[in-house]
């Protein structure tokens, strides 16, 4: 598998905070042996889940956004890893597969200007090149059998996810985002205010639901082609649930899985919907982390959960002293989808 940087039992080693009388999930997570092909190893291992990460903002940036989704992974994969084994969640369920090597693309984006329209639109080329890689491995993972955890990066991913999953299972998918923006803007070029948008025309999204799209940063022209399709693409908003509170948070939960359950789907996450959480779009209003942890828990118990990705949050632009939690969060919600998940 190209593109790939692999996880070895080393790298596990040295991000785990061993003690005695206790079992971490850096102790039992499976790495691929180097002397084995990836395919093969993870379609015979009885292991549920392959994570990857992809740690890059060349979308976000192509978006007109802040950097710095490209740390999240580091970060994550050092809270999972000393997440405790035990009979409530195993690690022994994980392969660690590694990270989308992005060192081209993030050094072809450095020194580009998103500014720049002309600068700009090579950074939209460099995304395109990214989807290829990422759409490639997640098509691998889901071939082999296996559900797809993705980490860190831009919201632009979310187009390589669908259609490696689509192409996997040979049919259009449907998706789920967890989001306080649409993400279905126009096909200007790719970045990550679009994966859903180009993932739809492109015929690898088949029902797309947003889930507490903030009112006053949605704009007219996204809700007004949105309207056209609202037999395949729907969404809530914060507002209606939060503040106007004329809609119900678990019933819309019931409400959105019933429109999108039939087919397989995928679960997107934003951490942008949560307040105080660094990202390139940090917001002060937007659900609690305890109702993005139920929302994950409740959607992964269906059989048709196909991935999980969590994606925009940036440890680099957070207290440098708290750096760390966003990678602990992550840790919470991939453990609260494989304790969903697993029972299905």
């Amino acid at each position: 598998m190209e593109n790939l940087i692999r996880f070895k039992q080393s790298d596990l080693a040295k991000i785990t905070n061993f003690r005695n009388g206790e079992v971490k999930f850096g102790e039992k997570m499976i790495t691929v042996p180097k002397d084995e092909k990836v395919i093969d190893f993870i379609t015979h291992c009885e292991a549920k889940y392959v994570i990857l990460g992809i740690p890059e903002d060349v979308g976000i940036r192509a978006n007109l956004g802040r950097p710095g989704a490209n740390t999240a992974w580091e970060s994550a994969i050092r809270s999972i890893a000393n997440i405790q084994h035990n009979r409530f969640c195993k690690g022994s369920s994980i392969i660690i597969l590694g990270q989308v090597d992005v060192s081209q693309e993030m050094n072809l984006a450095k020194n580009l200007d998103e500014n720049n329209p002309e600068e700009r639109k090579q950074l939209f080329k460099i995304v395109e090149q990214l989807d290829k890689e990422v759409s490639h491995i997640i098509f691998s993972i889901v071939k082999a059998g296996k559900i797809p955890i993705i980490i860190g990066g831009g919201h632009n991913n979310a187009y390589g996810n669908i259609k490696g999953t689509a192409l996997a299972k040979g049919k259009s998918i449907n998706a789920i985002n967890f989001d306080a923006h649409s993400d279905f803007r126009i096909l200007e070029g790719r970045h990550s205010g679009n994966g859903f948008s180009y993932a739809f025309e492109e015929g690898f999204l088949k029902k797309y639901f947003i889930f507490g799209l903030h009112e006053s940063y949605t704009s007219k022209s996204v809700l007004d082609s949105i309207k056209k399709i609202e037999d395949r693409v729907r969404y809530n908003t914060y507002d209606e649930i939060k503040i106007k509170r004329n809609k119900n948070y678990e019933q819309q939960m019931i409400e959105s899985l019933e429109f999108i359950k039939n087919d397989s789907f995928g679960i997107e996450i934003d951490l942008d919907a949560i307040p105080n959480i660094a990202t390139s779009a940090m917001t002060l209003s937007g659900f609690s982390v305890e109702e993005l942890r139920q929302f994950i828990y409740y959607f992964s118990q269906n059989q048709n959960a196909s991935y999980i990705h969590i994606c925009e949050g940036a440890p680099s632009l957070s207290e440098e002293k708290n750096s760390h939690l966003i990678g602990k969060l992550i840790g919470y919600l991939v453990t609260d989808f494989i304790k969903g998940n697993s029972q299905v």
